[in-house]
């Protein structure tokens, strides 16, 4: 009854049922280790962002890089904005993703090093070849709060650095490319300031880093084993509905021979 399975066409079945099964289990569990980083991740950035803010002096220094623990922390920084060496970032939206510039000032510190400050988002309203105009920060000595953040690279950011912009107006937020503009000591990362509020709400803040959906990746696992075991099921099916036709077949063909009148 199942001799049909040596057949050319369900070896072809059979063996893409082989096939699948296990592609099934290991992209599950490809999705199972996206829900492990992408919860993680989660958690670091949720624990960044309870906890007490701390002088930016404690966590960055010239020429250090931002840890993966370090970033998104709540940090403070005393001293004055230099906006005469102030620079735009390019191509940067906003939360309604319409495309303008981040306002990167230099932040000097009371012993002299320079951090890096992302004041927020503006609009490019005269183009992305001008230089906009940025609000003002607030004059003298002030106390600022916002989250650690690492120097942006085209390699996590995928944005390139071009060459010949125009004036003040650069493409990654990178401490050691602005030293060397500076020819200042520049603490590694930036910061994306959150307090105090700008005066008539420009430039605007950034907001909050998103919570990833690891949830998603969960699901994705779920189905793909799922997927894995319903193809030996559908298999099994597949060959019971088979063989019945055939045995239904071979029954009918018997009635038939049986009842044909014999010849004269």
């Amino acid at each position: 009854m199942y001799r049909f399975l040596l057949s050319r066409q369900w070896v072809i079945i059979t063996l893409v049922a082989l096939l699948l099964i296990p592609t099934m289990i290991r992209l599950g569990f490809w999705q199972m280790d996206r829900y492990g980083e992408r919860d993680a991740r989660n958690r670091l950035v949720a624990d960044a962002l309870a906890a007490d803010p701390v002088p930016v002096e404690r966590l960055a220094a010239p020429g250090d890089a931002v840890t993966r623990a370090e970033r998104y922390r709540t940090v403070t920084a005393k001293g004055h904005f230099d906006t005469d060496d102030e620079v735009v970032v390019r191509r940067r939206t906003n939360a309604d993703d319409r495309v303008g510039f981040h306002v990167l000032t230099p932040f000097v510190l009371d012993d002299g090093k320079v951090l890096l400050v992302n004041r927020g988002w503006i609009p490019a309203e005269a183009g992305q070849t001008t230089f906009p105009e940025v609000p003002a920060p607030p004059r003298g000595e002030i106390t600022i709060k916002g989250r650690l953040m690492p120097d942006e690279t085209t390699e996590a950011s995928g944005i390139k650095n071009l060459q010949g912009l125009p004036d003040r107006q650069i493409m990654l937020i990178n401490s050691e490319q602005e030293a060397e503009r500076l020819g200042a000591q520049v603490l590694g990362g930036y910061v994306a300031q959150t307090a105090p509020e700008p005066k008539d709400g420009t430039p605007e803040r950034l907001g909050n880093p998103g919570k990833e959906n690891s949830a998603l990746n969960y699901a994705y696992a779920v189905q793909w084993w799922l997927f894995a075991a319903a193809v030996p099921v559908g298999w099994f099916v597949l060959v019971r509905r088979e063989a019945r036709e055939r045995a239904r077949a071979t029954a009918e063909g018997s009635d038939a021979e049986e009842t044909e009148p014999a010849a004269v």
